[in-house]
This record gives C-alpha cells, structure tokens and sequence, in this order.
C-alpha cells in the first residue's frame, strides 16, 4: 500500500498538483469575497475536484511520455518507465479522476467544469506531444497552466448553464478580475519555465524536448528570460488599475517583479545554470505569495 500511494504520488505529480489547487482555491476565495458569502463545502468540493483533474491532466501525460521519462534522470523512476505500474492501470486512474473531477466541479459551476476538461485537452493531447516538436510548446502550455485561477474564480459562483445566477454580481466581477489573474499566472510561466528549461536542459535533450526558445542555451534564451521576468512588472499593475487590487498587493507583486528582473538580467549576463536557479526559485515564491497577498488586499467591484 506504502508503495502504491509512493507510486501514485508520482503518476499526479503531487507537488506540481497541490501547487495547481492552491492557485485554483485562493481563486476560489477571492470569487467569494466579490460575491459576499464564502461556502466552504463549495471550497472543499473545489479543492477535491481541482486536485482530481489535474491529477488526471498529469497522469495522461505520463502515459503518454513514459517511455520518454525512461531517458531523463529526473523522470526514470516515474511509475511507468520504472515498471512499477502498468499503462492499463495509470489509464484507469487518470480516466477516473478525469470524469469524477469534472463532475464535482460542474456541480459548482458549469463553466467551471467545462475549463476543467478543456484544459486536459490541452496539457495532456496538445501541450504534451507539442515538446518534442517545437519551443511554441511552452506558450501553448501557458494557456492550461493559467486555467486554475479561472475555474476557481467561477467555481465560487452559482450558475444556471453559461449565465450566472447572481444578478447583482457586476460585469466586471464576472469578466476583468477572473481574466487578470489568468493573465497573471499566464504571463509569470515564461521565465518560470525557461529558467527550470535552461536547469534541466541536458536531461530534457535526452528526450528530444524542445523548450528552450532557440532550443540552445544561448544568448538569445538568456535575453528572452529576462525580458519575460521584466514583465512582471506591468503584470502586477494590473489588479490595482483595474481596480481590485490595493496598494498592499501593488507593491508586493512590485518588490517580486523587481527580484525577477534583477536575476533575469544577472542570467542574461553570466548565462549559467546558478544564475537560471534564481530565476526559477523567485518563480517558486513570486506567485503563491502574491495572489495569498491579493486575497487579503482584495476590493470587491460593487
């Protein structure tokens, strides 16, 4: 049993997983602060439902790379390329979660469940065949990795079909702040994965993935980190001139963006995998803390 949830840990990627419905739950916090009433069996549901889909997403795409994952020192001991489990099996359990995750977040919302597999779709049968074939896959996989502050903005909404049910609930609320949080992690996953790209590239090239964006570890990989870290600083405006972030978070997402730029200019420079890992660990840090920080300094559209 011990190496059964050793190995299952392994097949949903826990701590990719966990990152993903914290994100999805502080969304779903910060949708139930707009709407006045937090439902915290609503939060649970979320939570369960959040961690099953993505769990599902990460085991299709085990499947699919396993015998890929046997080439990479970091993926070798994965449960399929080890043999530990079999393809039948991880199908079974990815197939599960996938069905009874989407289920339990429609029972919240139906636009919520319908991101859900939307963005399986995505990571799973576009994303993941799309890195061996070209660099575009990192942009591609921005647009499943920036999906969880959607679903669970929505998923703290009641709906009827694609309408929502809270007719008080301003434009705004239900459009300008689910989609500036989606822009937010959508934007903060280039020098996130470049840097952890640039790290890993020698094992990634075992694989034939293709992710840095010359496929080198050049100079022009190097400026690309840089310029997607300087970003951030525009990006973390966003909720304040929009009008539901306060000065607290501002300067938060400010002082994070800054020691993005800092690293990523310091990687432009010297190009080495030390100065890459600043970039990555900043990464790690810059967005949990920031959207924790949006959710206490958060100003609710009236």
């Amino acid at each position: 049993m011990k190496e059964f949830i050793s190995d299952f840990n392994k097949l949903i990627k826990l701590r990719l997983t966990l990152t993903v419905v914290f994100s999805a739950s502080i969304s779903f916090l910060i949708g139930a602060k707009q709407q006045g009433d937090i439902i915290w069996l609503n939060w649970l549901i979320l939570t369960i439902g959040g961690f099953l889909v993505t769990g599902s997403a990460n085991g299709f795409n085990e499947i699919i790379e396993r015998d890929l994952d046997k080439l990479m020192k970091r993926t070798a001991d994965r449960p399929l390329p080890a043999g530990r489990m079999t393809t039948g099996q991880a199908l079974v359990l990815s197939v599960f979660m996938g069905i009874f995750g989407t289920l339990l977040l429609v029972r919240l919302n139906f636009l919520a469940g319908l991101l859900s597999v939307f963005s399986i779709i995505l990571y799973a049968f576009v994303y993941t065949p799309l890195k061996q074939k070209s660099p575009i896959a990192v942009f591609v996989g921005a647009f499943p990795g920036a999906l969880p502050p959607l679903i669970g903005y929505y998923a703290a909404f009641q709906a009827a079909g694609f309408g929502f049910a809270y007719a008080a609930v301003s434009e705004a609320a239900i459009v300008i702040t689910p989609w500036i949080l989606f822009l937010i992690q959508f934007f903060w996953q280039f020098p996130h994965f470049w840097a952890i790209a640039w790290v890993a590239d020698e094992d990634y090239k075992n694989a034939g993935f293709r992710l840095l964006p010359t496929k080198q570890k050049d100079a022009t990989t190097a400026w690309m980190i840089f310029i997607s870290a300087v970003l951030m600083i525009p990006v973390g405006f966003l909720p304040l001139y929009y009008g539901f972030g306060g000065w607290i978070f501002t300067t938060v997402a400010l002082l994070g963006a800054l020691l993005f730029a800092y690293y990523g200019y310091q990687h432009a420079l010297q190009k080495t995998d030390k100065t890459a890992k600043k970039v990555m660990f900043t990464s790690f840090f810059y967005l949990p803390l920031t959207q924790l920080v949006l959710l206490f300094d958060f100003i609710p559209f009236q």
